[in-house]
């Protein structure tokens, strides 16, 4: 079921839901509650739905192609949401992806009607591209029936499995060759394996293992290897290392309250105070890649492949820092008792593990050094 349809005809929400600093405040506040007791984030998705940041990627009007907020807007909203829980902004970074490629590649009448759909705030779409390893199960395929397309197999890491409306789903189609992406409906023919998903971190992503016995595929979306197709690509990529940097501004700030803390009224030392100016040095980073990137995507969007992976990689490396000198900076007591930064610890560290930069990394300086040649 939607979340959008969870007791919204019998209740509208108070007005002061409407403000993005008030709705963001209350999703931190039940961020550790959310990671005990892990669920589909139904909240905070209604309640963001109300500001209209759902819709950013949406195009105003719905029959061109722009954009009604810039890139910049649409980055900051998501690393806002990201910092006030990861998992919250890791399906809000999957949505911005769907939204941005439905209305990139959807046919006619169906762009239309999805768009204003999810500009009214009734759809929450996700990206979903992992294939299962041995053991658990066929990857998902393309298959005809009376009915049309419909698709049959197994995909994790799904992240909001519990509680989306539609997917972009990487699968195999009739003949071989590069991935097609497919465009499902989430309503029938889908079974969620909660058991599947058992990471420390993330933990309300709801990123499960999802058997599919036959949903309904509404579109299949551009070509062969479409999910790859540039500037789209590195725009994704982008959004998730903007979910990154949320995430590492709560790591920031937490271990900040617990170093003052323990200070107290006395002067801090050389090392917590050594280990605070370098967890700001590298915030300082990605404020300034993520700003760099944001200048240029508003100015142009086709510039983005030149620079999306030294940004991701310096990102990445950035938010590594800020996890190592704040566990070394604070000690065992806030892991122990699975505070913020702990919890932005287990959250960020099983997100970068899932995108491996190294083989991007490799081409971008196997072509540098080739370009050097005489």
């Amino acid at each position: 079921m939607s979340v959008f349809s969870v007791g919204r005809e019998e209740e509208s929400l108070p007005a002061e839901t409407l403000d993005l600093e008030a709705i963001l405040a209350r999703i931190s506040a039940g961020a550790s509650g959310r990671d005990a007791h892990p669920s589909f984030p139904e909240d905070p998705f209604v309640r963001l739905a109300s500001t209209g940041a759902l819709t950013i990627p949406v195009p105003d009007p719905i029959g061109s192609q722009g954009r009604r907020a810039s890139f910049a807007e649409e980055w900051r909203v998501l690393r806002a949401v990201a910092g006030a829980d990861g998992s919250v902004g890791r399906i809000l970074d999957g949505h911005f992806n769907g939204v941005d490629r439905v209305s990139l590649l959807a046919p006619e009448s169906l762009r239309s009607r999805e768009l204003e759909a999810i500009a009214a705030g009734k759809l929450l779409l996700g990206v979903w591209g992992a294939d299962p390893i041995p053991g658990e199960g066929e990857p998902a395929r393309l298959v005809q029936d009376e009915g049309g397309a419909r698709l049959i197999g197994v995909k994790t890491f799904c992240s909001g499995a519990t509680g989306l409306d539609r997917a972009l789903v990487l699968v195999r189609g009739p003949v071989q060759g590069p991935p097609l992406l497919a465009y499902v409906d989430l309503s029938e023919g889908v079974k969620v394996d909660k058991a599947w998903y058992r990471a420390a971190g993330m933990r309300a992503s709801e990123s499960h293992r999802v058997v599919f016995e036959g949903a309904p595929v509404l579109a299949v979306l551009g070509e062969p290897g479409e999910l790859l197709r540039e500037p789209y690509f590195s725009r994704d990529a982008i959004r998730t290392a903007v979910t990154w940097a949320g995430i590492s501004d709560t790591a920031v700030d937490a271990a900040l309250d617990v170093l003052a803390a323990k200070a107290g009224d006395e002067e801090p030392d050389d090392v917590v105070s050594l280990a605070a100016g370098r967890m700001l040095a590298a915030r300082g980073t990605i404020d300034s890649w993520l700003a760099y990137a944001a200048h240029r995507a508003d100015a142009d969007p086709a510039s983005l492949p030149g620079i999306s992976t030294q940004l991701r990689e310096s990102v990445a490396r950035s938010c590594r820092e800020i996890l190592d000198e704040a566990a070394r900076a604070v000690g065992s007591h806030p892991f122990a008792i699975s505070g913020p930064l702990d919890r932005a610890r287990r959250d960020l560290e099983l997100f970068l593990l899932q995108h491996r930069l190294e083989p991007a990394l490799v081409r971008r300086g196997r072509q540098a050094i080739s370009d050097r040649r005489p």
